[in-house]
């Protein structure tokens, strides 16, 4: 190919590819980004918390209650399960599956709290230091020992 042809094909950058750039490698973008996963990732293991674990410790301290089966049926016919009635087409609250959203959504937002508190005081920054006194303080200062004399 020819010098001519080649520059005639190339493509000229748009202006406002730098500027993304420099938006997406900003500090708290990446920052962001790097929560959202670890986020997802920590949703993933509170969800197996409440669910495999402190769902079934309070439903055993209420009589063996399973709250995702709690519902009530609008329209439709009667069903045993939560899982019958939808597969029926019922109409249904689903008010067991709103309460075990409650209680992991309180799991959560202790479990964020600790860890925040916990990274706050491994991060504690130095008290700051006395700030060294103006030169009127220190003229100040020097007066009244002088006079002290």
């Amino acid at each position: 190919m020819s010098e001519r042809l080649k520059s005639s094909l190339k493509l000229k950058k748009p202006g406002w590819v730098d500027d993304f750039r420099a938006f997406i490698m900003r500090g708290n973008v990446v920052d962001l980004a790097v929560g959202v996963v670890i986020g997802a990732a920590f949703t993933t293991i509170v969800s197996s918390l409440v669910k495999d674990i402190i769902t079934p410790i309070i439903g055993l301290l209420t009589g063996g209650v399973d709250f995702s089966n709690h519902f009530i049926i609008l329209k439709g016919t009667a069903a045993a399960t939560l899982a019958e009635a939808q597969k029926a087409g019922d109409v249904t609250i689903n008010y067991g599956t709103f309460l075990n959203a409650v209680i992991n959504f309180l799991i959560v937002a202790a479990a964020i709290f600790w860890m925040v508190r916990l990274v706050e005081k491994l991060y504690k920054s130095p008290a700051p230091a006395e700030a060294a006194p103006t030169p009127t303080e220190a003229l100040l200062t020097e007066i009244r020992d002088l006079l002290k004399k």
